[in-house]
């Protein structure tokens, strides 16, 4: 009985019910989005790093983890650190984060180590580094500046000839011979780290342990602890960020249903009060009303995530490198439930309007 009455007044006014479910389903847009842009850049940010193929990260003196140091670090640890035992293969790189809020990087290697460490790349189109002018991009890279091989590309006040395109997920977007970026930003000499490859992936904590006592002061990382750093959790700024995102999607749900809620119910005010004429229970009246609200937050949220693919789509179409976006359905649960609770408190002000109501005033109402 109530499923039908529910039913028959959310078909009722198509257009009302539409617009409220697109409106309620924008915070959970919001929402997804902005969690399929965090999971996306971590993700893709823990591949591209697991893709060079190295054991251990070394560092320079007095860097974290994931923070940078007052001083670069000297090219003569590379070879040093290719002498020692079980290690197979040693690089460093330069990188230098870009300007412009993208988190876009360039990044300074030699292509013979690199190469050898990691193994060749995957050319999409064209060749690798060969002149001090060359740069190589990634196909999303590539995809996102509209700039292919035998184009040319402006970065660090300097113009690069693209001679290739590879695949993505090796370490950055953009590569050029670390000679030349290293005197653009004023490192010669040094290097932002240096990847290390063993003979042998079980041997890295022994390895970690040797390097850790020799070379006191330098801190060296597991590469699956450079890859697991990668997380939402981590980053505590981010997680309040996103608290406050499911804020303002549960006002804005319980705004869009109380106002939603509030004209249904005037505009049934004679429905109203012929049920309770006929016996119709408070409970009976308000179950209804929050029935309705129930339905309108579920449309919402299915809304919501319909939409959150067209906007994934959207930024994968346009900015790929910069901004990878990613579906993670286990957040479908929680913006819905966030969509739904919106709803039904926007419906509970209402539901107490109706029931209120008397129903000889009610039939007589015009």
């Amino acid at each position: 009985m109530i499923f039908r009455l529910v039913w028959e007044n959310v078909g009722f006014r198509p257009v009302r019910t539409l617009l409220s479910m697109l409106l309620i389903g924008v915070p959970v847009t919001m929402i997804l989005t902005l969690v399929g842009l965090s999971y996306g850049f971590f993700d893709d940010s823990a591949k591209r790093q697991a893709g060079v193929g190295a054991d251990i990260l070394f560092r320079p003196s007095g860097s974290s983890l994931m923070g940078g140091s007052q001083a670069g670090l000297s090219e003569k640890f590379i070879g040093a650190l290719a002498a020692e035992p079980h290690v197979v293969a040693t690089t460093g790189i330069t990188a230098h984060l870009l300007g412009g809020g993208a988190f876009d990087s360039i990044v300074g290697i030699d292509q013979a180590s690199f190469v050898h460490l990691s193994g060749p790349f995957i050319f999409v189109s064209g060749h690798g580094l060969e002149k001090p002018d060359d740069i190589l991009l990634d196909r999303y890279y590539s995809d996102q500046t509209k700039v292919s091989t035998g184009g040319k590309i402006k970065v660090l006040n300097k113009e690069w000839n693209v001679v290739g395109v590879v695949e993505p997920g090796k370490l950055a977007h953009m590569f050029v011979n670390i000679g030349v970026l290293q005197a653009l930003v004023g490192e010669t000499g040094k290097v932002s780290h240096i990847y290390i490859k063993l003979d042998d992936p079980r041997n890295t904590g022994q390895v970690m342990d040797y390097l850790a006592k020799k070379y006191d002061g330098y801190p060296n990382y597991s590469m699956k602890d450079i890859t697991s750093f990668y997380s939402v959790d981590n980053i505590p700024i981010l997680k309040g960020f996103i608290q406050a995102v499911m804020g303002i999607g549960v006002v804005i749900g319980f705004i869009v249903v109380l106002l939603s809620m509030y004209m249904a119910v005037l505009q049934r005010t004679r429905e109203i009060g012929i049920l309770k004429s006929l016996g119709s229970s408070k409970g009976f009246v308000m179950g209804i009303i929050l029935a309705e609200a129930f339905l309108l937050g579920c449309g919402g949220a299915i809304v919501g995530i319909a939409l959150s693919f067209a906007s994934r789509s959207i930024m994968n179409t346009l900015m790929p490198a910069s901004l990878p976006m990613a579906i993670v359905p286990l957040w479908w649960l929680y913006s819905g439930v966030i969509a739904i609770i919106g709803a039904l408190l926007g419906a509970l002000l209402p539901g107490m309007m109706a029931v209120r109501q008397d129903p000889i005033e009610a039939l007589a109402y015009e």
